[in-house]
């Protein structure tokens, strides 16, 4: 079951609000965080009951290693550090076995010569997110900083079905209190159409964008996966498609995922921002997957030094951390070599802003001209489609062809001698229509903006654009946009695919 699904928008998601509100009525406030964490485990085990046992003791351990270290952080600090560091290693582990374990076994064999065989091990749906999540937890408990010890609202924080799969990365303090609050139990109209008009949008993202698009990308990586010659121009429409289809996919399921939390009167943190308007890579990484950017830099990155003992150590930690973040996207080396070029883009980047404070080439971003802002978006828009290609090419060797096709090293026809791509105006319509939404329109939450329906990941008002006339508000007109979009995807759900980022 998934968000863009006929049984997720007109059985579940009715039933799961209508109960909490029914509950909350009678001023049950256990009861009705109980049905949500009992809701949440429901839609976790449709797809396959199986891992409630997994994701259950999670849960139960970190809780109860989390208690042992606030116990134990005044009397027996040094107790305190080994169960932090045992908890740690303990998430680690489980996100180790079964991410990476075949990964690191296929590459062994190939150094050592080795035979040795391990049984395929099928990825935990949300394992990624929830051993993140519950990580994070282990160490702000190390430093003192958890207030809120209910096991329930705990089990929420981990369980909350909204964003359980495939995120936002949220942090113990920002939810707990929310969980808390008696208020939630009172249903809103205005939130509940505020709820909706995110959901609409992001469905709209994912059924008529993303899912339509995809078409283009995909024909494109699987003749490359063969080894079939890839032209210029196909190699360029592939990489253009895919970028725009993991935007609108991802983003789209974001969108989803904050609207049904705020129906609930619960606000969840951004995670996108209009990221292909950034200017460069820095400001890419502020607006692209901010919650995952937010862990990395809070976790590993400020952990081994940040910017604090030098310019080379501040390089090293930008391309350690960035490998890494690169490894916890996938088990294989098309998401190391990612993480590691991003990694390399943020160093140069870098270098090149203290090369434009020391020479003086930085100017207020009011008077920047128009035509450096827009080279600047151009520059970074390539970069980031290029690595695209690694993340999205099933293995180097595609990684490579298609890196080859967009440097014209296979020719500059349109299509390849089989003619794999059938041109439909349609489908090439979607596109053109989402690069202008993605390049020159406002985004969910700039809609919304009056509203701030979710948490500020980062500062966005600094890049906010939207003009005010623009902005939703409860009224006919909205009310007519937002009903033809939503039938207009309930319609387009015959071709639905699952989120991209559930395999992560």
């Amino acid at each position: 079951m998934i968000f863009s699904s006929l049984q997720f928008v007109f059985l579940f998601l009715p039933i799961v609000l209508g109960v909490f509100f029914l509950i909350g009525h009678r001023g049950w406030h256990q009861a009705a965080l109980a049905w949500l964490v009992f809701a949440s485990l429901f839609f976790y085990g449709v797809w396959n009951p199986a891992y409630l046992i997994l994701i259950l003791l999670s849960v139960a351990i970190n809780y109860a290693l989390g208690r042992l270290i606030q116990e134990s952080r005044s009397s027996r600090p040094q107790s305190a550090s080994y169960l932090t560091i045992a908890g740690v290693l303990l998430n680690l582990g489980l996100l180790g076995y079964y991410k990476y374990a075949n990964f690191f076994v296929d590459n062994f064999n190939t150094l050592m010569g080795t035979d040795v065989v391990l049984e395929t091990i099928i990825l935990p749906l949300g394992i990624s997110f929830f051993t993140f999540q519950q990580m994070a937890y282990i160490i702000d408990v190390s430093k003192g900083q958890i207030r809120d010890n209910n096991f329930l609202r705990y089990c929420l924080f981990v369980t909350f079905f909204p964003q359980l799969i495939a995120g936002p990365i949220v942090h113990h303090d920002e939810m707990m209190p929310q969980f808390a609050n008696r208020d939630i139990l009172k249903p809103s109209m205005r939130a509940i159409a505020i709820g909706l008009t995110l959901f609409t949008l992001g469905l709209f993202k994912k059924v008529m964008i993303a899912d339509t698009i995809a078409d283009y990308g995909n024909s494109i990586f699987q003749a490359a996966a063969t080894g079939e010659e890839v032209s210029f121009f196909t190699a360029w429409l592939g990489a253009i498609a895919y970028t725009f289809q993991l935007y609108f996919d991802f983003s789209g399921y974001a969108d989803m995922s904050i609207g049904i939390a705020y129906m609930l009167k619960i606000k969840l943190p951004l995670n996108f921002f209009s990221p292909y308007k950034s200017v460069d890579i820095i400001d890419f990484w502020r607006r692209w997957h901010m919650t995952l950017s937010r862990f990395l830099k809070d976790y590993i990155y400020i952990p081994l030094g940040g910017n604090r003992k030098g310019k080379l150590r501040r390089y090293v930690n930008l391309l350690t951390t960035m490998l890494l973040g690169g490894l916890w996207h996938g088990a294989g080396w098309t998401f190391v070599i990612w993480g590691g070029l991003h990694g390399m883009y943020l160093v140069i980047n870098h270098a090149w802003r203290g090369l434009e404070n020391r020479f003086g080439w930085s100017v207020g971003e009011e008077s920047v001209p128009r035509w450096r802002s827009l080279l600047s978006i151009a520059v970074t828009f390539i970069a980031v489609t290029v690595s695209w290609v690694l993340f999205r090419a099933d293995d180097v060797s595609a990684a490579g062809v298609m890196l080859q096709g967009m440097m014209g090293g296979q020719g500059f026809a349109w299509v390849t001698s089989s003619s794999f791509l059938d041109m439909h105006w349609a489908t090439t319509s979607v596109l053109i229509a989402a690069i202008g939404l993605a390049f020159f329109c406002p985004n969910a939450y700039e809609l919304l903006e009056r509203y701030r329906p979710a948490l500020e990941t980062y500062r966005v008002s600094a890049f906010s654009k939207a003009k005010m006339w623009l902005h939703w508000m409860p009224s006919q007109a909205w009310s007519i946009i937002m009903g033809l979009m939503f039938g207009m995807s309930i319609l387009g759900m015959s071709r639905v695919s699952e989120f991209l980022y559930f395999q992560f």
